[in-house]
């Protein structure tokens, strides 16, 4: 046994065994939801990135967050995309492993930038005298640097551990790879295949605690001063659906992997599956592209723009 454990060098992916008949119209559907989201998140990331005024903290944080969810998205839409096209569902044990790590990299990233955002509007409404000497650009660069470093390095971290592992298995009942179903192939339980999830796990979902903590300081301050509940209104708002958005659809994912029912519907499995990989990447830049005037403004100038030049023509 142990001889084929190490010849294992693909794995099945099982999460689209039941869509033959309409396949079809799931790469349409598909493809217009990455569309979608390409459209949105680029429209913010060059909005900020052209637009000097919006060269600030809470904007440069958002345009990251867009940035990141481009990321995630490119993990598993291309190759989505080509399954639903090809009737076997395959993915190389390397593949499967990078697949993971983007997956995985990309939700905890977005705890670390949605905590800065928390963090930024904390001392713009709380500490307003102080927020210009601590958001300097020397330190926003430290902590977007520290946003992407430490989840890279965390699951980089998990997904060597899983690595090692020596697998009795290669049957994934997903439609993408996840770093803790491969672990659960492996030939014998590894002590360290327990730990480094559970604390990665248990490390992001504390930042919810410092994030809730955060706006519950925010919201009695704001009490006392009507210009400050405008400034909450607008701009953490936004930041708090962001929030529950990305929380709901990570917990629904993790507790249906951890005590989800075999018995559900494959579709229903792969929508909760799907799910953190739809709604963040839309909803986030659509919430603050309304919300946000500076950047509303921006698109919607771009955008009459465009109309009077195509009117000329």
């Amino acid at each position: 046994m142990m001889d084929n454990v190490s010849v294992i060098t693909m794995f099945t992916l099982s999460g689209l065994s039941g869509t033959t008949n309409y396949r079809v119209i799931l790469f349409v559907l598909t493809l217009l939801c990455y569309s979608v989201i390409w459209l949105v998140n680029l429209t913010i990331i060059v909005a900020v990135i052209v637009d000097r005024k919006l060269h600030e903290p809470m904007y440069i944080f958002l345009c990251n967050l867009c940035i990141n969810g481009l990321y995630g998205t490119a993990g598993f839409y291309p190759k989505f995309l080509m399954d639903l096209l090809s009737t076997t569902h395959v993915i190389s044990y390397t593949g499967c492993l990078l697949q993971g790590f983007v997956l995985h990299s990309s939700a905890v990233a977005d705890f670390s930038l949605l905590v800065l955002m928390a963090y930024d509007r904390y001392l713009a409404i709380c500490r307003p005298l102080m927020y210009h000497s601590v958001m300097t650009k020397q330190r926003v660069c430290v902590f977007m640097f520290i946003a992407w470093l430490l989840p890279m390095y965390l699951l980089f971290m998990s997904t060597i551990t899983t690595s090692t592992s020596r697998l009795c298995g290669s049957h994934i009942p997903r439609i993408y790879c996840v770093n803790w179903l491969v672990a659960k192939l492996a030939c014998s339980a590894s002590i360290t295949n327990i730990i480094i999830p559970a604390f990665n796990y248990t490390f992001y979902f504390s930042h919810c605690g410092f994030v809730c903590g955060s706006y519950v300081y925010m919201i009695r301050t704001c009490i006392k001063s009507k210009e400050n509940r405008s400034k909450f209104m607008q701009t953490c708002i936004p930041h708090l659906f962001s929030l529950l958005v990305v929380v709901v659809s990570l917990l629904f994912d993790l507790l249906y992997m951890r005590f989800g029912s075999k018995e559900l519907p494959q579709s229903a499995q792969n929508f909760l599956a799907m799910e953190f990989l739809i709604l963040p990447p839309i909803v986030n830049p659509l919430m603050y592209g309304f919300k946000l005037t500076k950047i509303r403004n921006k698109i919607l100038n771009f955008v009459c723009g465009l109309s009077s030049v195509f009117s000329k023509s």
